[in-house]
């Protein structure tokens, strides 16, 4: 049972390995010559407006960030599912309805609440 894992965990240490050696040898051989304009914030080329620590964001902010969850969430698990539809049959068909119907709910929440409107 180990021989088989064994190429899988020769390939791990390989790539921490690797990963390790690669931090190593840029921060030692990598210039270092920090200056104020080198380590100010950079905000797409504009000198950033307020210090953010400690302030609140919107809440618009976490309604945009919670509709590209239920996006990303039901590309990630439509896709898989539509590789393998026809050997899951009605119950493949009913699970990824009702899938849909959740984040459909979520969604009505979303536009209710005012995710979409952008001000």
């Amino acid at each position: 049972m180990l021989s088989e894992f064994l190429p899988v965990l020769l390939l791990l240490i390989l790539a921490v390995g690797f990963a390790v050696a690669s931090v190593g040898v840029s921060s030692l051989m990598g210039p270092s010559q920090p200056n104020p304009t080198k380590l100010a914030a950079y905000e797409c080329g504009n000198v950033p407006m307020a210090d953010v620590k400690g302030t609140r964001f919107s809440v618009k902010f976490y309604m945009v960030a919670m509709l590209f969850l239920i996006f990303d969430i039901e590309a990630v698990f439509l896709y898989p599912w539509a590789v393998v539809y026809r050997s899951l049959g009605w119950f493949g068909l009913a699970q990824m309805s009702l899938f849909i119907g959740i984040l459909g709910v979520a969604f009505i929440y979303e536009i209710g609440r005012g995710g979409l409107e952008w001000d």
